[in-house]
């Protein structure tokens, strides 16, 4: 499956770092309508003024982490049908055992380089 162009991202991360790099490796993939947030209070405002299609979140963030962010999204009816894919630097947290029961679709492992990225949105894109 082609990745779809004109798909809405939001990154959501609380380290300036992190999404700078997610920014330039989408921007590299070919997709240029990308938004941020630092936490997830400010993802759930901003998802409410610009839709997205795809959530990409850190799971460890000050706050509501990545799994309640997820729950939060899945709990609105406007944004319930986001796709959402966790970030992590530790794949053995069991808040990503939560995150499956709650609906997320993919997990991506950091670090990741982007074709590990690009393959991760191509299977989360079909589903969007």
């Amino acid at each position: 499956m082609a990745l779809r162009k004109d798909l809405s991202i939001l990154v959501v991360d609380d380290m300036t770092v992190s999404r700078q790099i997610l920014l330039q490796m989408l921007e590299t993939i070919g997709i240029s309508t990308v938004r941020t947030a630092s936490d997830a209070s400010e993802a759930v405002a901003t998802l409410a003024q610009y839709p997205a299609d795809l959530v990409i979140a850190d799971l460890h963030m000050p706050g509501d982490d990545g799994v309640e962010l997820l729950q939060t999204l899945r709990q609105d009816r406007r944004l319930s049908r986001v796709g959402y894919i966790l970030t992590s630097g530790d794949e053995t947290n069991e808040r990503i055992d939560v995150a499956w029961r709650a609906g997320m679709n993919r997990f991506l492992s950091k670090p990741f380089d982007i074709n590990r990225l690009n393959s991760c949105l191509e299977s989360v894109a079909g589903r969007v």
